[in-house]
């Protein structure tokens, strides 16, 4: 299951799974990725997680899940990103696509990241790999990062990373190519 901005190792997986609809009733673990995530920073790797509500029970399902709004985290998420990635080849071609998830009223953290996946999942286009042959050799080279220069390359970062940084391109870091169709066939 695809948490907030989860690792490019969590969206391999995923696609390698042949992409399983989210699962709401899973129990909410406040230590995994589904309310936070690991962007590239000048100073190394920056941990971003949102703030939800306490629950009455010990355990809580996902979809129960509230968002608390304390301490101005859309603000201080969107200035994070926008300020990491504002030289990145891609942000400014996609920050209007983002900008209205984060400033939106969403509620419950399922909603909020079903949000930011489906459109992630719709700028990388995984549906042309999830119509090719997965075969389970994905690719993990580097790629571009703004400040690699700094502290070098950092592995495993949020998919916002790969895409930011890599654009159109980055779905050649999550699988192999589409096949494309032969004459005749149905796309």
């Amino acid at each position: 299951m695809l948490g907030y901005l989860s690792p490019i190792s969590h969206w391999k997986q995923w696609i390698a799974a042949g992409m399983p609809a989210s699962d709401d009733s899973t129990p909410f673990n406040k230590h995994s990725d589904m309310n936070r995530c690991r962007i590239d920073s000048p100073n190394g790797p920056l941990t971003l997680t949102i703030p939800v509500k306490k629950f009455e029970r010990k355990s809580c399902p996902l979809s129960e899940v509230c968002i608390s709004e304390h301490g101005d985290w859309r603000h201080k998420h969107w200035h994070a990103l926008a300020s990491t990635y504002f030289n990145s080849p891609y942000f400014e071609y996609y920050q209007d696509d983002f900008r209205p998830i984060y400033f939106g009223q969403q509620e419950r953290l399922i909603d909020f990241n079903n949000q930011l996946n489906t459109l992630v999942a719709e700028l990388l286009n995984v549906e042309a790999l999830k119509r090719s042959a997965i075969n389970g050799q994905l690719s993990t080279e580097q790629y571009y990062q703004v400040f690699a220069h700094k502290h070098s390359f950092i592995a495993d970062l949020s998919i916002i990373d790969l895409l930011f940084n890599m654009g159109p391109e980055a779905i050649l870091r999550l699988g192999p190519p589409p096949t494309p169709p032969q004459w005749g066939e149905e796309r």
